[in-house]
């Protein structure tokens, strides 16, 4: 692999290899390379440059991370991980041009989304109204539920998970796992939630499942002090944190691997959810995990603050369509 940015670097190792191998002429290679003679054996006879014995050490470190972390790094977030663990100063674009010399990238997700309905005892207003900015954690938590498939043969079982997730740094507060999706899954995660952080007040996001628009889960919330939101009909993008975790779970996790049974299953997920809240360095945090931030912010009366940056392609649509 060409690690290095010298021109025609690829054309003198073939060369090399050619007439190693084969014991073909230089003159006649170097004549249907295009190259001059001259150029390949001041090339043969050079040093190997410090930059480009740096670029082996930092290719070795891509494949090691790149395994490690099970394909799920792009570009972007390989640069924030090496630089974070190995105490350097690398840029993207040169861990972008080895990754690519590498043939490697970060998992592509693909996401299916489903829908059904249902008759809500009672809603509530969307009061979050999409200020996903938290100033301090349990100021604002959102929460969901979703659903993983594993194969007994040909048979598809379920398991659900609920999540309780804080906007201000981004942690799951609270999760359950169950192979029931009913009322006790989410009551679980949220007295879950409660026995953590028994002072919490939040406002508690949520979409209209049947769950949240019961009567005892809103008396629940009443009991705690709490207010309660939820998204729109058919706006998913008003819980958006949540789905964004799902979509991340899923194609980090639970796309990569194939699981037998539900014991399986649970553990990953129990070892993803660690490795999110303990092991997961986010950008917008300065390359800090969710639980470093939250430790942080709870040890100060002025928690540090993380402004959410706007979404450019968003912003060019409005310009464009708004009226």
């Amino acid at each position: 692999m060409k690690l290095g940015r010298l021109r025609h670097a690829a054309a003198y190792e073939a060369i090399r290899q050619c007439q190693a191998e084969n014991g073909w002429g230089i003159c006649w290679l170097c004549k249907q390379a295009g190259i001059a003679r001259a150029s390949y054996y001041q090339w043969l006879k050079r040093g190997v440059p410090e930059g480009e014995k740096e670029n082996e050490v930092i290719a070795q470190l891509i494949q090691e991370y790149d395994e490690r972390f099970h394909h799920i790094l792009g570009y972007r977030r390989m640069t924030d991980w090496i630089n974070r663990l190995n105490h350097t100063h690398y840029s993207r674009n040169r861990i972008h041009r080895l990754m690519k010399g590498l043939n490697l990238h970060s998992v592509i997700r693909c996401k299916k989304a489903k829908y059904r309905r249902a008759t809500p005892e009672a809603t509530s207003e969307n009061i979050l109204h999409r200020d996903f900015l938290a100033e301090r954690p349990n100021q604002k938590w959102a929460t969901d539920v979703t659903e993983f498939k594993w194969y007994e043969g040909l048979v598809a079982k379920k398991l659900y998970l609920s999540a309780i997730l804080d906007l201000y740094d981004r942690s799951i507060v609270a999760y359950v796992v169950s192979g029931r999706n009913d009322n006790k899954l989410v009551f679980d995660t949220f007295e879950q939630a409660i026995r953590k952080n028994p002072e919490a007040r939040p406002l508690l996001h949520s979409d209209r499942g049947f769950q949240y628009t019961s009567k005892a889960f809103q008396i629940k919330l009443s009991k705690q002090g709490m207010e309660q939101s939820m998204s729109r009909v058919g706006h998913c993008i008003d819980n958006g944190p949540v789905e964004g975790f799902w979509g991340i779970l899923k194609a980090e996790m639970y796309s990569l691997n194939k699981f037998s049974n539900s014991d399986e299953l649970r553990s990953a997920i129990d070892q993803y959810v660690h490795f999110y809240n303990y092991e997961r360095f986010q950008e917008r945090f300065g390359v800090r995990t969710p639980m470093e931030v939250r430790a942080a912010a709870l040890a100060t009366k002025f928690p540090e603050q993380f402004p959410i940056a706007e979404n450019k392609r968003i912003q060019k649509y409005k310009a464009k369509f708004a009226a």
